[in-house]
Parts: C-alpha cells; structure tokens; sequence
C-alpha cells in the first residue's frame, strides 16, 4: 500500500523559510516524477514544483522561481521542498505527490498547512 507522508508545515512570518518533508513508502513501481501541489482557501490546485525521476529535471510555478527549491533523497524514499522568502500569497495546504508511468500510479500525501502571517 503507497503511503505518502508530509511534514513540515506550520506558521511563518513573511520573509520566512519552511522545509516540508514528503516520506514515501510501499511503492512497488517505477516513479516518473514526484512533484508538490499546494491548495489555497478558494482556490484552485495549483502545481508548484515537480521533478522527473529519469533526468532530475524540475519544473517550478512562475510564482515560487527561485524562491522554493525541490529535492528528493532516493535512500531515503523521501521527498522535500524548500521554501524561502514566503509571502502570505503562499499561504496553503500543500501536498505531494507520485506519479508511476500509467495512468493510476497516481498518489498523493494528506496535505500539510503552510500559513504566511505576521
């Protein structure tokens, strides 16, 4: 059974850094790309970061460029995202996220809140 579990989020002031951790286990398929998604009050998912499994190419929202970083540990199944200089507009629940190469490798983490607020 994949399980996917987040920790790391909390409550920062602006201009504040988190890093949120993502532990994967019972993955018994080739991952494609391991990715963060985030979700604001009102809004839509939104994509924030992913990383291609074969190149480590990564692909990052406009919005969080050089800003968040997004790494992954292979020994330790555990995926990260560094985020740095949080404004209030990252205010979220953000999750992670597997991808195997079919359709139904397709697994999320239950979501850890971030909130930016002085």
């Amino acid at each position: 059974q994949v399980q996917l579990v987040e920790s790391g989020g909390g409550m920062v002031q602006p201009g504040g850094s988190l890093r949120l951790s993502c532990a994967a286990s019972g993955m018994s398929f080739p991952i494609r790309s391991t990715g963060w998604y985030r979700q604001a009050p009102g809004k839509k998912c939104e994509l924030v970061a992913t990383m291609a499994t074969s190149s480590s190419s990564t692909n990052y929202a406009d919005s969080v460029k050089g800003r968040f970083t997004i790494s992954r540990d292979n020994a330790q199944n555990t995926m990260y995202l560094q985020m740095n200089s949080l404004n209030p507009e990252d205010t979220a629940v953000y999750y992670c996220n597997v991808q195997g190469y079919y359709f139904y490798e397709n697994y999320w983490g239950q979501g850890t809140q971030v909130t930016v607020s002085s």
